[in-house]
C-alpha cells in the first residue's frame, strides 16, 4: 500500500508524524515521506534523531504552514498520500487565541483540501479528535468543522480519484501536551493537579494511532471517519499509577475542557458500522451510509449507541498503564 509511495505528512514533527515516519520506513518501503512544518529547529531535531532509521535518505524535511496554500501547493507536486497532523490543539490556548486556532484548524484544513483536489492527490487521511464529537470548546468545534470539510472534498472529487477520510482519536498516550507527560513532569513535586475527580479519557498508543492511518489508507473509499476501540481510564487512576504516593490536588476545570470524551455520539450512531477492532462512521451525503461498497463487512450499532470514555466496555488497569511506561514502545517514544 505505502511501497514505492510519496508522503506528505502535515505538522510531521508533532508527535504522530514522527512514530508514523519511523514506522512507516520500517514496515513499508516509501519512495519518499515529507515533513512539512513550520517549526525549523524541530525539523533539525528530527532530521538528527532519525539518521539511523533513514539510511536511504528517504525523509525530506520541507519548512512550510497550511496557511499558506501556495506552499502547500509546491510542495505536494508528485505525491500519493497527505496525512494531515497540523493542528492548534491544546484546549486552553484555542479559548484564548480562537482567531489562530480558526486559520490554522479550519482556513489551513480547506488549503490543503484544495491543493489536494487541485494536484489529484489519491488519498488525504485528516486527524480528528473526540472532541470534535458534540464540541464544548473551540478546538472542538474547529475540528468538527475540519471533519465536515475533508467528508464533504469528496462530492468535489467524484470525477477523479481523490480520496477524503478522517480518523478520530480520543487521547494519546505520550503524545505532547497529553496527561501523561504532564503528570511525570509534575510527578517529584509530589501534587498532581486533577481537573475534576470524575475526569476519564480513553486511552490509545501513538502505534495504534498510526495503525488506524495505515488501515484508512488502504479501506476508504471517502468520506469515512474511522474511531479505534480503545480502553477508558479514570485520570484519577493515571495519577496513581504515575506516582501512587503524590497527593491529588483537585483544581477544577480548565477553560473548554470535557470531564468525559465521546468518539461516537448518539446522533453519530444513526450512520456508524462496527467493526473487529474499529467503528466506521459513514456519511449521510450521497446516502453514502447505505453504500454496501463502504460497509463492506460491518454491523450496524444499535440504536441510541454512543461511544464515551466513562460507558466503555474496556477499562486500563494501573497495571498495564505502569507496565506501558516501562515498555520499549514508550521509552522509545520518549527519545524521539
Amino acid at each position: 500500500m505505502l511501497n514505492n509511495k510519496s508522503i506528505l505528512i502535515t505538522g510531521g514533527t508533532g508527535s504522530f508524524g514522527k512514530i508514523f515516519t519511523k514506522l512507516t520506513l520500517e514496515n513499508y518501503n516509501p519512495k519518499k515521506i515529507i515533513i512539512f512544518s513550520r517549526d525549523e529547529m524541530k525539523q533539525w531535531n528530527m532530521a538528527e534523531k532519525y539518521r539511523e532509521f533513514d539510511p536511504e535518505e528517504k525523509i525530506e524535511y520541507v519548512i512550510g504552514d497550511i496557511r499558506d496554500k501556495e506552499r502547500i501547493h509546491r510542495v505536494v507536486d508528485g505525491v500519493d498520500y497527505i496525512v494531515h497532523a497540523a493542528a492548534t490543539k491544546i484546549v486552553p490556548t484555542a479559548e484564548y487565541n480562537p482567531f489562530e486556532c480558526i486559520k490554522t484548524n479550519i482556513n489551513g484544513a480547506m488549503n490543503v483540501i484544495d491543493v489536494a483536489i487541485n494536484q489529484k492527490i489519491k488519498k488525504i487521511v485528516a486527524l480528528s479528535t473526540d472532541k470534535a464529537c458534540n464540541p464544548i470548546n473551540l478546538y472542538g468545534a474547529t475540528k468538527l468543522a475540519s471533519d465536515k470539510l475533508f467528508v464533504a472534498a469528496n462530492l468535489h472529487t467524484l470525477n477523479t480519484e481523490a480520496c477524503f477520510s478522517v480518523v478520530r482519536y480520543g487521547n494519546v498516550m505520550g503524545s505532547r501536551g497529553s496527561v501523561i507527560p504532564f503528570f511525570q513532569d509534575k510527578s517529584d513535586s509530589g501534587i498532581l493537579p486533577i481537573t475534576d475527580e470524575k475526569m476519564t479519557r480513553f486511552m490509545i498508543t501513538l502505534e495504534q494511532a498510526v495503525k488506524l492511518v495505515w488501515h484508512t489508507l488502504e479501506d476508504a473509499l471517502g468520506g469515512e471517519i474511522y474511531v479505534h476501540k480503545i480502553p477508558s481510564m479514570k485520570v484519577t487512576d493515571v495519577a496513581l499509577a504515575i506516582n501512587p504516593n503524590a497527593h491529588q490536588g483537585i483544581i477544577g476545570i480548565r477553560p473548554g475542557e470535557k470531564i468525559h470524551e465521546v468518539m461516537i455520539s448518539e446522533e453519530d450512531a444513526l450512520s456508524t458500522y462496527e467493526y473487529d477492532w474499529y467503528y466506521k462512521i459513514l456519511p449521510t451525503i450521497n446516502k453514502w451510509h447505505l453504500d454496501k461498497n463502504r460497509i463492506k463487512d460491518g454491523k450496524k450499532v444499535a440504536s441510541g449507541f454512543i461511544y464515551s470514555s466513562n460507558k466503555n466496555s474496556e477499562w486500563m488497569t494501573i497495571e498495564q498503564l505502569q507496565n506501558f511506561l516501562v515498555s520499549d514502545e514508550y521509552i522509545e517514544l520518549q527519545t524521539l
